[in-house]
């Protein structure tokens, strides 16, 4: 999920998004274990999305 999709997201919307994007990333991570993912840098990506969606949130709060 890009900054600008994040940005554009009501503080629901992230904390929906936020579990949502947690719940892919153990599903992902479990996947892996039992056999490798065919595109590792997914786990990646999905990490990224986790802390951008947290930081907007955060953002948000302090504002």
């Amino acid at each position: 999920m890009r900054q600008s999709e994040v940005k554009e997201l009501s503080v629901e919307e992230l904390h929906e998004e936020l579990i949502n994007h947690k719940t892919k990333l153990s599903d992902l991570k479990m996947t892996h274990v039992l056999s490798p993912l065919e595109n590792p840098s997914e786990l990646k990506k999905v990490r990224r999305s986790i802390a951008r969606i947290a930081t907007e949130i955060t953002k948000r709060e302090l504002d």
